[in-house]
């Protein structure tokens, strides 16, 4: 299988300003990278990468004002995707960093860094229990592009639709068989809630309902892990330029789960038979049935509800025009206003 370079979880440098943005989604513009900012050019930081000290910049929007305010070359409306993106063209782009390529570093390596050495052990340990093979597993985040801290995280990425699902359902046991991998406790989903979900509104025993059952994240060693998931390239359904999403505002409404099979991906997906529409900014009532996924680019989302259960979504509606189809999306994007809640 190979893997094209530039796609989620890869990281892009510029060649000015040393900026290091990380690539969202697997579909983009031939002549330039979707990703957003994730490390700037700061005295203050914590951070130092060949003498230049950065900060790592964690909220969305505080990433846009900063490349507004800043860096307006790398802002860019798509109109295929009904929005303002940040992107770097294909020309600015010093290098691409690949998780891929990182692993076989890190592998090949015995010098290690702490954080490195723990990744290299957790990768191989998936790889031997869980039936990975190498050229399936990467490891990205900071330490990829040599911006860790103490507070690092692990964060791996396996590659492949039917190898992902097959380890999924292996890595429940795969936890409860080594010492090592744990689940997190309650003062950990606690410190969770605060910055995932906070000032949305959801409450903490909503919260904690689905974070409880989520496979792909935990510790290891004392450190935080969580795994990414990346279908197969032939799974990817077009290109870039075979959508066209239009912007109708915002909806609340209740569904039921259809089919949750790539609620582990990213970007994630889940198909939804929709029961009852709350309040929207559109008159789509009468079209209740051609209201069909709940799509996501942020992590949070994954493993959110499984097949039959009912659920409370609030975020973006979007109208698709895919090829010779049209139906509307579910797109969640916003921290503190969009929402996915089991109900009874």
């Amino acid at each position: 299988m190979e893997i094209p370079i530039g796609i989620e979880g890869d990281y892009v440098e510029t060649k000015e300003d040393h900026l290091f943005f990380d690539v969202k989604g697997l579909h983009h513009p031939n002549d330039r990278k979707i990703c957003y900012l994730r490390f700037i050019p700061d005295v203050e930081g914590d951070r130092v990468r060949y003498g230049i000290s950065y900060s790592k910049i964690y909220d969305l929007q505080q990433r846009y004002a900063i490349i507004n305010e800043k860096y307006p070359q790398y802002s860019f409306f798509s109109k295929e995707m009904d929005m303002i993106l940040q992107c770097v063209k294909n020309e600015d782009i010093k290098m691409i960093y690949s998780p891929r390529n990182y692993f076989k570093k890190v592998n090949a390596k015995q010098d290690l860094t702490e954080i490195e050495n723990l990744s290299k052990e957790l990768c191989r340990l998936f790889i031997n229990q869980g039936n990975i093979s190498e050229d399936q597993i990467g490891i990205t985040g900071s330490p990829m592009i040599g911006l860790n801290t103490e507070k690092s995280d692990i964060d791996i990425i396996l590659y492949g639709t039917q190898a992902s699902v097959k380890f999924q359902e292996k890595l429940q046991n795969i936890v409860k068989k080594n010492k090592h991998i744990r689940n997190y406790n309650l003062d950990e989903y606690k410190k969770h809630y605060d910055w995932r979900v906070g000032g949305s509104g959801i409450l903490f025993q909503d919260f904690l309902k689905t974070e409880q059952r989520k496979l792909h994240q935990g510790k290891y060693q004392g450190i935080d892990f969580f795994i990414r998931y990346i279908k197969s390239p032939k799974d990817w359904e077009g290109d870039y330029y075979d959508y066209q999403y239009k912007n109708m505002g915002r909806i609340s409404l209740k569904a039921e789960i259809v089919d949750s099979t790539y609620s582990i991906f990213t970007p994630c997906s889940y198909k939804i038979k929709c029961s009852k529409v709350l309040v929207s900014d559109i008159n789509i009532k009468n079209q209740m049935n051609k209201i069909t996924q709940i799509n996501s680019y942020r992590g949070r989302f994954c493993e959110q509800a499984k097949d039959g259960e009912k659920v409370l979504v609030e975020g973006k509606i979007e109208k698709v025009n895919y090829k010779d189809s049209e139906f509307y999306r579910i797109l969640l994007t916003d921290q503190t206003l969009d929402k996915m809640i089991i109900i009874d």
